[in-house]
C-alpha cells in the first residue's frame, strides 16, 4: 500500500515525495493533514518559510510546510 493510501485527494496536490517523507514522520494521516493545514494557514498569511526551497524544484507553501515537518522544524505536540 502506497505511504498516500488514506489521504484526501486536495493534500496529493502536493509534491508525493515529501508527502511520502511526511507519513513517515506522521503516519496517522488525520494528524499530518490538521498540522499541514495549520501551518499553510500560517504560511498563506505571510509567515516566513522555517526552510530553504530546493533550487531545481518550484515549492509551493505546501511543500514549504511538508519539508518543514520532514526536516523537525515542526514540533507536534500531543494535546494530552
Amino acid at each position: 500500500m502506497p505511504a498516500t493510501a488514506g489521504f484526501p485527494e486536495s493534500v496529493l496536490f502536493m509534491k508525493n515525495h515529501l508527502v511520502e517523507k511526511a507519513a513517515e514522520v506522521l503516519p496517522d494521516p488525520q494528524v499530518l493533514v490538521n498540522v499541514i493545514s495549520k501551518r499553510l494557514r500560517q504560511l498563506n498569511t505571510g509567515r516566513p518559510p522555517l526552510v530553504s526551497p530546493v533550487i531545481t524544484e518550484r515549492y509551493g507553501n505546501a511543500d514549504y510546510a511538508l519539508s518543514e515537518l520532514i526536516e523537525g522544524k515542526l514540533i507536534v505536540q500531543d494535546p494530552e
